[in-house]
């Protein structure tokens, strides 16, 4: 009888257990590099620390309990900043928890992934010192701990968290305009394996438009933590995520083998025949299943990606071969007071079902989001451009020629993190480098130029570009030309004088110095920042609409990404004190409460330009005019809604029909026929994205 063991996603005998004995739950994550996952979120305890006498005072080795009065419990993922006491405490702070490790695991790998910590993060298991992430504060890290484990009984965790201001880190300093908010704040993880397990798969899934085909390039990082060599196969399985059917199967493997103590990558070239290509309206996902195996174990390797591919061609965007310009908004994340960064799931899905409302199609952020973001970017369809959170000219003040070494090298540590873990995504399509940095300066530009170059040899296939605030005057010397496609963030009338007129001298300034190359405004908006600013959302109003028509008078330019959808939490803010300190410059609030300019960034934002209806006896005849503009795309798939309200405003009858695809520019025209005898009080109509989104909305009254 075969003594091999099979580590597989899906088996729960070991989390089982520790779920019975910690009250942590068990779970089975969709994309994992784990065979079993165990939840370390929930209750923990905590302390600040501003003497910083933890350490010498062997914190990490104390036993919290409920009762002690120096520790109390929290819930992570976790942010002090939420708590009016501690919302301006930025430094030293503790985390203690206690777990139990079966027997069963001392013949596994054994690690611990934190999401994310905000800033850096020393930990201890068992009063021993496990490892260290320093100034890095939005990307996910893995340490090793099954050297420190007590087999079958409990076991101490703890984190020595510090978020204070930090010259030789990003973002640097206080230069960092969202919050600092200092915790676990993202969820927490025990990861169980064979001691030689697959670590990362790395999935590129490019189209061949002449074919139909996808290329399929496959790079595993397999890791033998064991006293010797592994030697087994590698094999994987492409299956639809929509209908669970294997697409593309790997059946022989290929023999791998990796020394004690290494790693070793196994690459597999192939191609997936007639891939449904992921779209933002069309989000398509497959999910790649790899294997390795020797004579006793297997561990599974699951991740999810999409086929699709955005490119600059002739000076503008192709997605998939096709020529669009996008639209959309950016969120800060954290800004709910609620939550801060330790941001719920049901946040997280409540606020980007929000922007898919808004027909946001594309948005970049300042910093590495929380992978619960991507994944509902992945499957609801918004193409995203993650980003290093550099910012600000203060940033590189009182540099030379080049920039200061430690930040360098920590923006390349940042960016390697980020690539690493996210670059399956589908709807990651750029790779954001920086954001107003004072591009023309000479510290800042070798940073970007730096930084593009590692992205470049890191990820080939992605865009790249940065955000930037220094193309008012010359131009041509900033370190946007070396990008991808040049981005803009422009503020006439908010952050310095000026009108749409100007909006549209400024784009012919840019596309006269970069002709080959699509502009897209990065950030426009209005900001109550100042006294001369004061908020009211009609303000806001007039800058969106007049800048809109400026924006898409211009046929370079490729996309524009209105800044913002919230009013966000900032240390920098001028509005609001402790966990309510702001910016006022979203179309809804810090609770997510919609102003009036929500509703005219959703119409600015749709690819329907209007809808004329005529009616006669409850048949309506139906115009629809598709933008020719900005934002610009084939429609299709999409169907137009009809919901018929009576007497006593009653919905009584619903009807759908098929909007056949329509080209930018185009007009269509439908028919809807409601079997009513009564005259409607008023009939609802919608148009219905693939994903059953709306993307615009009228409703008709006789």
């Amino acid at each position: 009888m075969s003594t091999r063991r099979k580590f597989l996603a899906g088996s729960v005998s070991v989390v089982g257990a520790l779920a019975s004995s910690t009250s942590a739950r068990a779970q089975t994550r969709i994309e994992s590099s784990v065979s079993e996952t165990a939840s370390l979120c929930g209750e923990w305890f905590f302390r600040t620390d501003s003497d910083d006498l933890g350490t010498q005072q062997k914190w990490y080795d104390t036993y919290a309990r409920s009762n002690d009065k120096d520790w109390r419990a929290v819930s992570v993922p976790h942010t002090w900043q939420v708590e009016d006491p501690l919302s301006g405490y930025r430094g030293v702070a503790w985390y203690c928890r206690h777990f139990d490790a079966p027997l069963a695991w001392q013949r596994c790998a054994v690690r611990v992934e934190f999401e994310a910590v905000f800033h850096t993060a020393t930990v201890w298991v068992n009063g021993f010192p496990a490892g260290e992430h320093a100034r890095k504060g939005y990307t996910a890290f893995t340490l090793d701990i099954a050297h420190l484990m007590r087999w079958g009984q409990p076991n101490t965790i703890a984190v020595q968290v510090n978020n204070a201001f930090n010259q030789n880190m990003l973002p640097r300093g206080q230069s960092s305009d969202w919050a600092n908010d200092g915790g676990i704040f993202r969820p927490v993880h025990l990861l169980v394996t064979p001691k030689t397990f697959v670590e990362r798969v790395d999935v590129d899934a490019v189209p061949d438009f002449k074919s139909g085909d996808g290329n399929l390039a496959i790079v595993a990082r397999i890791r033998n933590t064991d006293v010797k060599t592994w030697r087994g196969k590698g094999s994987f399985r492409v299956v639809d995520e929509e209908t669970g059917l294997t697409v593309l199967a790997d059946s022989q493997g290929s023999a791998s083998s990796v020394n004690p103590n290494e790693a070793q990558s196994l690459a597999f070239q192939t191609i997936l025949p007639k891939p449904k290509l992921w779209h933002f309206d069309h989000p398509s996902l497959y999910r790649l299943e790899l294997l390795i195996s020797d004579e006793r174990d297997v561990h599974e390797y699951r991740t999810i990606f999409g086929v699709r591919k955005l490119e600059v061609v002739g000076g503008a965007f192709r997605l998939n071969g096709k020529p669009v310009r996008l639209m959309g908004a950016e969120r800060m994340a954290g800004s709910n007071p609620e939550f801060g960064m330790a941001e719920s799931a049901e946040q997280i899905k409540s606020d980007h079902a929000e922007m898919k409302h808004l027909n946001c199609v594309f948005t970049r952020v300042h910093w590495p989001q929380d992978k619960r973001v991507l994944d509902y970017c992945d499957r609801n369809g918004i193409l995203m451009q993650s980003e290093v959170p550099a910012w600000g000219e203060e940033t590189f003040s009182r540099m030379g020629a080049e920039p200061d070494a430690e930040i360098m090298q920590n923006g390349l540590e940042q960016l390697r993190e980020m690539i690493a873990r996210d670059r399956n995504h589908p709807s990651v399509v750029v790779w954001g480098l920086c954001n107003e940095i004072g591009g023309q300066t000479p510290s800042a530009y070798q940073f970007a130029k730096r930084m593009r170059e590692e992205a470049k040899r890191l990820d080939p296939s992605r865009l790249c570009s940065y955000a930037s605030d220094s193309l008012r005057s010359t131009p041509q010397r900033d370190v946007a030309g070396l990008m991808d496609f040049i981005e803009t963030n422009e503020y006439y009338g908010t952050w310095y004088p000026g009108t749409a007129v100007d909006v549209a001298r400024h784009l012919d300034e840019i596309h006269a110095a970069f002709p080959d190359k699509p502009i897209v405004v990065s950030e426009y908006g209005y900001c109550a920042c100042a006294a001369d600013r004061p908020e009211g959302d009609e303000h806001r109003i007039d800058v969106m609409r007049s800048h809109d028509i400026a924006i898409r008078s211009k046929e370079f330019v490729g996309g524009a990404i209105f800044f913002c959808y919230n009013d966000y939490r900032t240390h920098v803010g001028d509005r609001g004190i402790g966990g309510l300190q702001q910016r006022v410059h979203g179309v809804v609030d810090l609770f997510g409460v919609h102003k009036p300019s929500y509703e005219l960034l959703r119409r600015e934002c749709s690819p329907i330009e209007s809808i004329a209806i005529e009616n006669q006896l409850n048949k309506f005849d139906l115009l629809i005019t598709v933008r020719r503009d900005l934002p610009m795309y084939t429609l299709r798939g999409y169907k137009v809604r009809g919901l018929f309200f009576g007497q006593g405003k009653i919905p009584i009858e619903r009807r759908e029909v098929n909007l056949p695809d329509a080209a930018p520019g185009s007009e269509t025209k439908l028919e809807m026929v409601f079997g009513q005898s009564e005259v409607a009080l008023y009939v609802h109509f919608d148009v219905l994205r693939p994903t059953s989104f709306s993307a615009y909305s009228l409703v008709w009254k006789p």
